[in-house]
């Protein structure tokens, strides 16, 4: 029987190896994509900023591969200006505002621009909405960008934050539920919706989740998990609520390498390291180190740029609540198996079976994530 618990929990080894090897590459574009919204105004003048994936935006406007291929930041901009009508016409047909159940109209302002998100250009549009009415009335907003229809991306969602006549908050938008109505959000709705925004994060981050599998298999007792997943969680906590607050900002070009070193360096370790005590020693200060860059790397899905309101702190708490709890989740399922692992003859084969296709994508995603000056 233990011959085939071995054998098993071998090929479960080598399947996670080589499926994280397979999906490096592909983690540079995930099959979805998070539209970012932020709204302000009062009464029947509203603005919005758009943050949209930019080759997502100029396919979804049918428009030709020199469009949605370009990398170069002057040609994108270049292209957006050029498309501007086709461009402008998508988003103003997807998303909408409305103010006592009348449409408002909108207009662009200015150019579009381009900024990076995690690395994936994101286009930058400005738009303003005349709302007719007495300024007695509501404000809704209604998203549709980049539905499954169009068959480019699936389960798209808008995180939208918004400060209109006197109420801050935000919001996710999905396909199920495309609309917010301004003042009747309520908190309970805010709180689901953030969590699992937070859930969906960790589980679509293939580098958190290594990063949490490499600790995993180098944890030899229950206590280290308790121990070290603790000491990844304040130290992500802290860094990403002060980064998601705007009062910490690093740059994702330093972020994004030294998550992925951090991969290496935790890998690496679980291949060398013979003696538990030195391994205690050096454990807690790395992961609690590398926590703190992680937090910096999970604060990047929000970008919310209202500071200070009970509203936005609800959302970062549930956000990272909904991090933390599939965290606990990954670790109950994983940590068991890896425990039975370790009573068997295959350990040592199965810790290198799982650690080296670790190392070798973290070693792609550092060099695929250094921005070497031209």
């Amino acid at each position: 029987m233990s011959r085939r618990l071995s054998a098993a929990f071998l090929a479960l080894a080598f399947a996670l190896g080589g499926l994280t090897a397979f999906s490096a590459p592909a983690a540079a574009h995930n099959a979805t994509t998070k539209a970012h919204a932020t709204v302000t105004g009062t009464g029947t003048d509203v603005r919005v900023v758009l943050d949209l994936e930019y080759d997502l935006l100029m396919k979804s406007a049918w428009l030709y591969a020199e469009a949605y291929d370009a990398k170069e930041r002057a040609e994108q901009l270049r292209q957006l200006k050029k498309n501007r009508a086709a461009v402008v016409d998508y988003v103003t047909r997807r998303f909408a505002v409305a103010y006592g159940d009348r449409p408002c109209a909108p207009r662009p302002v200015g150019d579009a621009g381009v900024r990076d998100r995690d690395d994936v250009a994101y286009a930058v549009l400005t738009l303003d909405y005349h709302c007719a009415g007495d300024g007695g009335g509501g404000h809704a907003i209604s998203s549709a960008l980049f539905p499954d229809a169009e068959s480019f991306v699936h389960s798209t969602e808008t995180i939208v934050g918004y400060t209109l006549d006197g109420t801050t908050g935000s919001a996710v938008l999905t396909a199920g539920n495309p609309t917010l109505r301004v003042g009747e959000h309520r908190a309970s709705h805010q709180i689901g919706e953030f969590f699992l925004l937070g859930a969906e994060h960790l589980l679509s981050g293939l580098d958190h989740i290594l990063f949490l599998l490499a600790l995993l298999i180098g944890a030899r007792r229950l206590r280290d998990v308790v121990v070290t997943a603790s000491a990844f969680t304040a130290a992500h906590s802290i860094t990403f609520l002060l980064a998601a607050l705007g009062i910490v900002d690093v740059p994702a070009g330093i972020v994004e390498p030294v998550i992925a070193v951090s991969i290496i360096v935790v890998a690496v370790a679980n291949l060398l390291g013979r003696d538990e005590d030195k391994l205690g020693r050096w454990r807690l200060p790395i992961v609690f180190a590398f926590g703190l860059v992680h937090g910096l790397g999970f604060a990047s899905a929000l970008d919310i740029e209202e500071k200070g309101s009970w509203e936005l702190l609800l959302s970062l708490l549930s956000f990272n609540v909904g991090i933390e709890a599939t965290q606990l989740l990954i670790i109950a399922v994983l940590f068991p198996l890896l425990a039975l692992l370790r009573r068997t003859s295959a350990v040592r084969w199965v810790t290198a079976a799982m650690s080296l296709p670790i190392v070798a994508v973290g070693l792609y995603w550092c060099v695929d994530r250094i921005t070497l000056p031209l």
